[in-house]
């Protein structure tokens, strides 16, 4: 037995040994006859699919890799050699499935050996041939259905966005409070408020009222204050940070008194639109002041029973964007920006000169009277019990 078992490691070293002199045949005979034993285990069986592959066999090759998984499912390196027999044998789109799943465990390790490595970016260029030849022909099939990319609708093009991986999936994932059965929709087309114009048409009104204070900064003040947790777990750098002022209207459910006095324009646009009213909590509205060359960073918001609105009323040229999700768009002044908070979100001021937008929140269409009411006595109750002093 102890002969038996000196033999096999003489063999198997032997066998190694010709694979890395090149030696494909040698290396070949060497591993069957471990296999022949029946002592062949996975670097056995992988070492027989190099030495098959590297002198041409890749019926064979494939076949001994086939018996490496087996014993072990997650080897990369079985699984890139696979990859690489179907490639060859002329079945490219079975070739992928193996380079994405080998790909899917290598972002998974953290030290890549440089063979390894080496089999990866080979994957990853096969996979983005495939993809690209996959993308064209469906889109050579649609469009001779009709489908123009221009012209048809948006959100058929999103889904094909998604499914060819130029955009990535975003939910709704609010801080403190999660309405289901909601629809995940990021941005909301304006044309779907019937109050949306009467806010739009005052807009150089808005802006007249905003110009009689914007000389004066003491007017605005941190949007994210100390102790707050307005980004999530923490505030990403932006604790009283005045590159992101704010000038509140409505402050927690709380008109403030002298900002009002300035602004009677502004307020009466705003009561045209759904603004939720929670005492205490809702409604919000401010004037939001982006300094130059500052970045808000990706964060959610507290529920998505609400939208905010943007309007914006100063936009300097090459501002910058909001990101909602998966979908950037830029300020347009007067042209509102209505969108789900609790998607991922952020925005950046690229410019050097400050961008400042009216910022409000309303509640959801798609929430009936009824819901808006329940959900109305339940956030008040919530913030009657946080701020019970028993």
């Amino acid at each position: 037995m102890g002969e038996s078992h000196i033999d096999i490691q003489r063999l198997t070293h032997a066998s190694f040994a010709a694979l890395r002199a090149g030696d494909s045949e040698k290396a070949r005979n060497g591993f069957e006859q471990v296999v022949a034993l029946g002592q062949a285990d996975t670097s056995h069986w992988l070492g027989l699919a190099h030495a098959c592959f590297r002198s041409g066999d890749h019926a064979a090759a494939l076949g001994a890799a086939d018996k490496a998984l087996e014993l072990q499912p997650r080897n990369l390196r079985a699984l890139i050699l696979k990859g690489d027999c179907l490639h060859n044998q002329g079945k490219p789109r079975q070739s992928v499935e193996c380079y994405q799943y080998a790909l899917k465990l290598a972002a998974t390790v953290a030290d890549v050996p440089d063979d390894i490595r080496q089999g990866l970016t080979r994957a990853q260029k096969a996979c983005a041939s495939q993809v690209g030849e996959y993308q064209t022909f469906l889109l050579e099939r649609l469009k001779a259905e009709g489908f123009s990319p221009a012209a048809s609708h948006s959100r058929f093009q999103e889904s094909l966005d998604l499914m060819f991986g130029r955009k990535t999936i975003y939910f709704q994932q609010p801080r403190r409070y999660y309405y289901p059965g909601l629809p995940q929709i990021q941005f909301y087309e304006r044309d779907r408020f019937n109050w949306v114009t009467g806010v739009e048409d005052k807009t150089d009104q808005i802006r007249a009222e905003l110009s009689a204070v914007m000389e004066d900064p003491a007017r605005f003040s941190p949007y994210v204050k100390s102790g707050d947790s307005v980004l999530g777990k923490d505030n990403q750098g932006m604790d009283d940070n005045e590159s992101w002022g704010a000038l509140y209207l409505w402050d927690y459910g709380r008109l403030v008194p002298e900002n009002a006095a300035i602004f009677p324009t502004t307020l009466e646009a705003l009561a045209a639109a759904p603004l939720p009213d929670i005492p205490g909590q809702a409604p919000m509205a401010l004037f939001s002041k982006l300094s130059p060359d500052t970045k808000i960073p990706p964060h959610h918001g507290l529920l998505n029973t609400r939208l905010i609105c943007h309007l914006p009323l100063i936009v300097p040229e090459n501002c910058g964007a909001l990101r909602v999700g998966n979908e950037e768009r830029a300020w347009a002044e007067g042209e509102l920006l209505i969108f789900d908070d609790s998607i991922e979100h952020e925005a950046w001021n690229t410019s050097d000169q400050e961008r400042v937008i009216l910022l409000f929140e309303i509640w959801r269409p798609e929430l009936s009277e009824e819901e808006r009411y329940l959900i109305t006595a339940m956030l008040k109750a919530v913030k009657e019990y946080n701020t019970d002093s028993r």
